[in-house]
């Protein structure tokens, strides 16, 4: 197992983008971006998104965006942690580490979508919210299988955490 304290955080660049494109092909049940998507996650949403590396390797990866709309709200597109590197906490240490950015100064709610039986992701946001937040999380249909999947993929919830003061990660760093 690795040593959390060991990994290295970091703003990805455009250069990251193909090691996270093979990162999340390793990370089933993650849906795959097209390489050209994972290009654009690493060099236009860096500022909202963090890489980690061990050792020289890539271990873990989170993207993410401001809402146009709604600049308060961070949207979490996806999490994707190498095998090696899960069980120790690194999902939270990399949402953490985007929040406590300064792109994230005015952001007072998270939100992502998780299908139903997503255990892992639903522990992952509800840990954040109570332990890390101190904030409320709620939750509901959003993304239809038959209505806006066509069937291909499990509907998925949309998950808000907030309102919560960015103060707040930027001091458990």
């Amino acid at each position: 197992m690795l040593d959390i304290g060991s990994i290295v955080f970091k703003a990805p660049k455009l250069e990251d983008g193909m090691a996270v494109f093979r990162l999340v092909e390793s990370c089933p049940p993650l849906d795959g971006n097209s390489s050209y998507c994972n290009l654009l996650q690493c060099s236009h949403f860096s500022a909202t998104s963090v890489k980690a590396e061990y050792d020289g390797s890539l271990v873990g990866f989170v993207s993410g965006y401001l809402i146009p709309e709604r600049p308060n709200t961070l949207f979490i597109w996806q999490v994707a942690v190498a095998e090696q590197a899960r069980g120790i906490g690194l999902a939270s240490r990399m949402l953490q580490q985007i929040l406590a950015r300064p792109a994230c100064a005015a952001v007072e709610y998270l939100e992502t979508t998780i299908t139903a039986d997503n255990q892992a992701s639903w522990s992952l946001f509800k840990a954040l919210a109570s332990k890390h937040l101190n904030a409320e999380l709620h939750s509901g249909e959003w993304m239809d299988k038959q209505r806006h999947f066509a069937g291909q993929h499990d509907s998925e919830e949309l998950v808000r955490i907030g309102p919560f003061q960015p103060s707040l990660i930027a001091n458990q760093e």
